[in-house]
Formats: C-alpha cells, sequence, structure tokens
C-alpha cells in the first residue's frame, strides 16, 4: 500500500479562499478609486506582455500578493481602463458594486445550469427575472413566461447569441415550409447602421453573403430604417425570386443613437411574413424611464427583442436579455436530447431547459447577478443612473454648441452626442482628416477616449456617456480638453498658411 502525500493540495480551502479573496477585492477597490490616474487607452505597443512574462508557467505555486503585483505592473499597462470615469468610446460596460457582489455569487456558486434539472433554483430564476425586466421595459405579455400566451425569455452572453439563434430559428421555419429546400433565396435585411453582428451572424447560419441587404440610411430620418426603403428592397427580392426572412431594427444605433420605427417596420415584416428582431443592446435599459419607452412602441409586432443589462444597466459582463414570442421555434431549431441528460421532468415537458434556447451546452447562472443588481438598487435607482448619464450627454452637446467651431452632427437621444470639428478653408474640405487629428490627440493625452463613426461619408466623433464612475466635472474637463486640442489643431493650420473658417480668424483659441 503508497503511503499518503506529506502535504495536501487542497484548491479551495475555506481559509485560503476567504484570506485571498479579501485580498482581491481590496485589490479592485483600491483600483476603482485610482482608475482616474491611469491613461484610458492603453499605450503599449503589440507583443509588449510577451517581453515581460516567462516563457513557461512556475513549477511552484506563488503567492496572491505577488500576482496581483504583477497584474499592477505587468497587466494594466496593457488596458483600456473601460471603468475609467474620462471613458467616452464604445458603449460603455457598466460596473457596479451589486454587479459585481452577483458575479462573485455566479462564479462562487459556479453552478452550470444547462437544464431544470442540474440546477432548479438557475432555471426558474432565470424565467422570473426576465420576466421582472420585461415587466420594467412594459414589453407586451406575448414576451413573458407569467403573461400565458407561450412566450418566454433567455439569458445569453452578447446580442451575437441571441441574433444568431433568432435567426437560426427563422431559417429553420422557412425551411420547413419547402422540405429543407432553398436557403440560397433566404434574405437578411438590416440597414447600413445595424451592428455587424447581424451580418456576421447571417453568414454563420449559411445565409449567402450576397443575400444580406444593408439598406441605406439618411441624416433626414436621424439615419433610422423607413419602411418605405424596406419595402422596396423586399419587393425587389420577391421580384427576383428571392424570400425575405429576417429583418432587425434597432433601438440605439452604435454609430448615431438612431431608432428605428418599430410599428411601421412590423407591418411591413408581418406583410412580408419576416421575423422582426429587435436589438435593444444600448438603448433597451432606457426604456425602464417613461419618456423613452416610446421607442418601444410597435414592439408588439415584433418576434424577438434583446438588450445588454450589462452596457447600461450596472450588471457587468456578460449579461444579454433576449425575449420571444414563440420561444418553441427556437427550441425545435437548437434542440438535443442525448440519453444521458433525459429525466422526467424534461421528458414530461413540465420544465424549461435553458441549453435548448441557446447555442452552448453550459450555461453560467446569469440570472444571479441579474436579480442581485434589480434587488440592491430597486426600479427607483435603475431610472436615476439612466437619467443621470442622459443628463450628462445632454450638458455636454449645449457645451459643443457653445463653441461655434463645433456641431453637432445628429439629434441626440439618449447618451451619445455626436459632433465634429467643423472643416477650415475652402476646396472641399470635408473635414476628415481634420477631426482625425482631433480624435487622435484626445485620445493620446491618456485623460479621455473617444471613437469616431462616419454618418453619410462624413467622419465624426462619438462621445458616449455611461461609465459608472463619470461625474459632470469629468464631462467638464474632457469638453476643456477637446477644445484645447482644437486649438493647437487651428494653430497648427493657422502656421501651415492655411485660412480658417469665417468667424474664427481673429482668435481661434479664445472659443
Amino acid at each position: 500500500m503508497g503511503s499518503l502525500p506529506q502535504e495536501t493540495f487542497n484548491p479551495l480551502d475555506p481559509s485560503t479562499f476567504t484570506k485571498e479573496s479579501y485580498a482581491v477585492v481590496d485589490f479592485i477597490a483600491d483600483y476603482y478609486r485610482e482608475v482616474e490616474q491611469y491613461p484610458v487607452r492603453s499605450r503599449v505597443e503589440p507583443g509588449y506582455l510577451r517581453e515581460l512574462l516567462p516563457d513557461s508557467p512556475p513549477c511552484s505555486p506563488q503567492s496572491i500578493e505577488t500576482i496581483l503585483e504583477d497584474v499592477r505592473n505587468d497587466i494594466f499597462p496593457g488596458l483600456t481602463h473601460w471603468q475609467s470615469p474620462n471613458f467616452y468610446a464604445y458603449f460603455q460596460a457598466n460596473a457596479s458594486t451589486a454587479g459585481f457582489l452577483g458575479e462573485m455569487l455566479c462564479t462562487g456558486l459556479n453552478t452550470v445550469g444547462f437544464s431544470w434539472i442540474s440546477s432548479p433554483a438557475a432555471t426558474e430564476l432565470e424565467s422570473i427575472v426576465m420576466d421582472w425586466m420585461g415587466k420594467m421595459l412594459k414589453l407586451p405579455n406575448d414576451f413573458l413566461f407569467s403573461g400565458g400566451r407561450g412566450g418566454g425569455g433567455v439569458l445569453h452572453g452578447s446580442t451575437c447569441e441571441a441574433v444568431v439563434c433568432t435567426l437560426a430559428a427563422a431559417r429553420d421555419t422557412a425551411l420547413s415550409k419547402t422540405g429543407g429546400d432553398g436557403i440560397s433565396k433566404l434574405v437578411v435585411y438590416a440597414s447600413d447602421q445595424t451592428h455587424f453582428t447581424v451580418q456576421k451572424a447571417s453568414k454563420l447560419i449559411g445565409i449567402p453573403p450576397s443575400n444580406f441587404r444593408a439598406i441605406p440610411t439618411a441624416s433626414a430620418t436621424g439615419y433610422a430604417l423607413t419602411a418605405e426603403s424596406v419595402r422596396s428592397a423586399m419587393e425587389a427580392d420577391v421580384a427576383n425570386g428571392l424570400v425575405p426572412l429576417y429583418l432587425c431594427a434597432t433601438i440605439g444605433t452604435t454609430a448615431a443613437g438612431a431608432v428605428d420605427p418599430l410599428l411601421e417596420l412590423g407591418q411591413v415584416a408581418n406583410d412580408y411574413g419576416v421575423w422582426l428582431h429587435v436589438d435593444a443592446a444600448y438603448a433597451g435599459s432606457a426604456g425602464i424611464c417613461p419618456e423613452f419607452r416610446h421607442y418601444f412602441d410597435g414592439v408588439e409586432l415584433a418576434d424577438s427583442i434583446s438588450m445588454n443589462p450589462h452596457k447600461w444597466f450596472l450588471t457587468n459582463m456578460d449579461c444579454c436579455c433576449l425575449w420571444l414570442k414563440n420561444p418553441s421555434s427556437l427550441v425545435e431549431s437548437l434542440s438535443t436530447n442525448p440519453e444521458i441528460l433525459r429525466n422526467k421532468a424534461s421528458d414530461a415537458k413540465l420544465v424549461v431547459d435553458y441549453k435548448d434556447w441557446q447555442i452552448a451546452l453550459s450555461r453560467r447562472f446569469r440570472a444571479l447577478k441579474l436579480w442581485v443588481v434589480m434587488r440592491r438598487y430597486g426600479t427607483a435607482n435603475l431610472m436615476k443612473h439612466i437619467r443621470s448619464d442622459v443628463s450628462m450627454a445632454k450638458y455636454f452637446q449645449y457645451l459643443v454648441s457653445t463653441d461655434s467651431r463645433f456641431e453637432v452632427v445628429v439629434p441626440r437621444r439618449f447618451a451619445l452626442v455626436c459632433f465634429r470639428l467643423v472643416p477650415v478653408g475652402g476646396g472641399g474640405d470635408d473635414g476628415w482628416d481634420l477631426n482625425c487629428r482631433l480624435i487622435e490627440a484626445v485620445n493620446s493625452s491618456g485623460r479621455a477616449f473617444m471613437t469616431h463613426a462616419v454618418l453619410g461619408g462624413m467622419y465624426v466623433l462619438r462621445f458616449a456617456v455611461g461609465s459608472t464612475l463619470t461625474e459632470t466635472r469629468h464631462v467638464e474637463a474632457t469638453w476643456k480638453l477637446i477644445q484645447a486640442k482644437a486649438d493647437d489643431i487651428y494653430k497648427d493650420l493657422t502656421l501651415s498658411g492655411l485660412s480658417i473658417r469665417a468667424g474664427d480668424k481673429e482668435d481661434p483659441g479664445q472659443k
């Protein structure tokens, strides 16, 4: 008989867990206190980390203190700090104390709730949370488990997953009517402002790239889709023997925050038997506030709708809500029933098995995180959070309007302001290079981070308010930074002998 090892290795010792968890929590708390001091956008060069870390992992254990020190010294420089109060770039990945605590519970319990029997509470809490969220958004009962009409919802990791799954359901429903033939005839519709996720998803489920329609939008509609343009595209495709399949409408597009007219688009979709999905990934969170709920008018005509609490709802990554009027179409498309997963409750169809509502088998207990956020803050404080960000965006828009060198490019609807430095000189200058220089100067300073978009051929700057730590003072400081960098650019142009726009000739630095 072999002897027992002299030292037992216990990777989940409660005493060690307590001590080291405290160390990590303190480390993260210090990070939030100090995050404003770090350059918002990382300044490292490609491959920097390989030069700092060993070629192979350690043989002997290292202390958590040593590891955290390496995170600070080696990892932090390579981070773009999404939680910085001066992060105005992509739509944010919100963080909050409640979101963090919910994530701790999710990770700590480490439940894999792919079926009801694998952890009944995981499935049942998710169904309840999806109804809670749906009621906060005042979604029609058709989308709720409690609505009694066969609808329901599921938590995914991202909008991409939600779109892939709903596209697969739409595809299989259409093909079932033709005996499985004709995938090459199916067509997917979106606007030229729709997130690229939809085009990517359509390729993933086998739709030919030539059958994806990115319908042009224009400044006259705030870069929103129009029912007329969609109907015209579908009419042309039907005339050519193609089959309209899926239309994605957006509440809050990435580039401009545009809102597509759901009611009118829903009527077109119904006329052609097309699956209508509403992507409210970013701006869906605002729907809990009565003053923004009108953007959802017409959602009753949709087949599915998704929104991401991890963007603007104080719910740490990752968390995407997807509601469907007819989940059975999704289940029929995605379900598998191997013997090893069979059980009485599932066989009797008494329960929801979320493995059949998603691509993967395994799944995290995301519902616990969203549940904690909802309970810890309540609807009133969540609305206050949304309104605060919108108020700061309004204020930034006002600041832009006070400087004649700048202009707001599209109407602000939520907490995104699209603006630009007005072109200088003549000769058909469209301001592209001018605004490229401005955004690079701002981002290179390390004091703020923005991104750009191209709208109607125009290069514009995006200022997206939404980081949890952002306050009015940060907005003011960033605006002063933008103005200072614009001053530098104008001075460079003046020294180069280029004229500047009328009205700024006397003293561009004082605008």
